[in-house]
């Protein structure tokens, strides 16, 4: 059985000039620049009513694109498994789901299986006929928190462009080194790090990248913050508080290993020390659901190995 995607948008102020393959990346955020670049060379797209296949033309403010496909159903190469889901939430269009930390949420090059995506081919079979097994958005392996899954095409689709144009609000907690004196934001670009290919860093030519944070609770050499997500770039909390001199308990990546703070109770320094992954947990999800629009909140919160680390805090000033 054929699907068929048939998308319309107009291109804002924002995207006059931008190449016809990256404005519908943009526009079309639900498939991958290299699908919509195959399906514009296909004739698939039409800008004001006229096939185009060139990729690389301009498009100006009030263009309208149009996008209609008709091809076959987009299968994964993954494998059901039955691994263990924390199910939050479960209707026919949408799934959220409470990823612990130390689940890598996709297959890829270095873990064929054992994952989060295998996880939710066995839960949810039906997502094995949309990108990305209906995965939203994306946790680092060790940050474990709240994530959103689609269930049918519509749904996904609506939830991605939900979450491109950040109708999705998405908060965390996060234990950082050093006391922060008060909330703050962060507005740094941030892009692949030239020296190491597997960080990210702080660049002129990055991805604007806005982060929110406030104090939850200040300790004497440590501070539990909740911070608030503007954007989705990789690592972006880490990489943001790395940057303000804060960065994030346990992110041996970027710099959250050193512990900070003269006269430390040697308890509580064995326990940061020990701490096997970043402090970072997505507890909060504010959304609209894809179909009737109603409002949804979720809540999580902190799995065990950070509240104990949040009470030898408190014990110890």
């Amino acid at each position: 059985m054929s699907m068929t995607y048939a998308e319309n948008a107009v291109v804002p102020e924002h995207l006059q000039g931008v190449r016809l393959d990256a404005a519908a990346a943009q526009l079309f955020p639900a498939y991958s620049r290299a699908r919509l670049r195959a399906w514009i060379e296909a004739g698939a797209l039409s800008l004001n009513g006229a096939t185009i296949d060139k990729p690389r033309q301009a498009v100006v403010v009030g263009d309208q694109l149009s996008l209609q496909v008709e091809e076959a159903p987009h299968q994964t190469n993954a494998g059901a498994e039955p691994i263990p889901l924390d199910v939050v939430y479960a209707d026919d269009d949408l799934a959220i789901l409470n990823k612990p930390a130390g689940l890598t949420v996709h297959p890829g090059a270095g873990q064929a299986d054992g994952t989060l995506q295998n996880a939710l081919l066995h839960r949810f079979p039906q997502t094995e006929l949309l990108p990305r097994a209906g995965l939203v958005h994306r946790l680092d392996k060790d940050t474990s928190g709240l994530l959103i899954v689609g269930l049918n095409l519509s749904a996904y689709t609506a939830l991605v462009a939900a979450m491109a144009a950040r109708e999705i609000k998405r908060e965390y907690d996060a234990i950082v080194n050093g006391a922060v004196t008060a909330g703050n934001t962060i507005d740094l670009p941030i892009g692949r790090d030239p020296r190491n290919r597997l960080k990210m860093a702080v660049l002129e030519d990055g991805r604007r990248a806005v982060t929110h944070y406030r104090v939850q609770q200040r300790f004497t050499t440590h501070t539990h913050l909740r911070v608030r997500l503007e954007t989705g770039r990789t690592h972006q909390i880490r990489v943001h508080m790395s940057q303000a001199r804060h960065p994030i308990v346990g992110d041996a990546v970027y710099g959250g290993r050193i512990t900070r703070g003269r006269n430390m109770d040697d308890a509580l320094r064995t326990a940061l020390n020990a701490f096997p992954r970043q402090a970072l947990h997505a507890r909060e999800l504010n959304l609209e659901h894809p179909d009737d629009g109603r409002p949804l909140q979720f809540t999580a919160e902190p799995p065990a190995d950070m509240q104990q680390l949040l009470t030898l805090l408190q014990q110890h000033g």
